[in-house]
């Protein structure tokens, strides 16, 4: 089966969207030091391009959690893949991810975090899929709602392909 791209969110709409929310986070963390903790893989090109807009001192971490797999629907089964480097224990700490839809892996995650006793913890993602949510999750800085597609670029990926465009598209299957 083959597929094509379209576009959902320019390079130019992104780009915008994620001044504005690194301003915003800057302002909340105003005073303070922020722990960003990037969800690999598809996360880390949305963590790069926010870390640089935030004024605040910035910390860095990675962690691989997944429920996908090769399919384009999560399997709902979580499981860590790469653990934190650092403690988070009594940081500010943000998690940064790429999207957000079912909540099963965020909501894993973030129970997860709170257990190892930051300060504070909250979660921004680029990309919300609000009615795709089976599970209820906190998201403290959104980049974008977004329809209930199956949507590639800026880091996000079907099967390993299309995390390089500079856009947020949306895969469309050909018959």
């Amino acid at each position: 089966m083959a597929e094509h791209v379209r576009v959902l969110l320019s390079e130019e709409e992104v780009d915008a969207r994620i001044k504005e929310v690194g301003q915003q986070i800057s302002k909340d963390y105003e005073g303070k030091q922020v722990h960003l903790v990037c969800v690999l893989k598809g996360g880390s090109f949305f963590m790069c391009e926010l870390a640089k807009r935030i004024t605040v001192p910035v910390s860095l971490d990675f962690m691989s959690v997944s429920s996908y797999g090769s399919d384009t629907k999560s399997s709902g089964v979580v499981k860590i893949v790469k653990d934190l480097d650092e403690s988070v224990k009594d940081k500010d700490v943000l998690v940064v991810e790429d999207i957000v839809d079912s909540g099963r892996t965020l909501s894993y995650l973030m129970e997860l975090l709170r257990d190892r006793g930051p300060r504070s913890l909250h979660l921004c993602t680029l990309l919300d899929k609000p009615e795709r949510r089976v599970v209820d999750v906190k998201v403290d800085y959104t980049g974008f709602h977004i329809p209930d597609e199956f949507v590639v670029g800026y880091g996000l990926d079907y099967d390993q392909r299309y995390r390089n465009l500079p856009y947020i598209g949306i895969v469309e299957f050909d018959d």
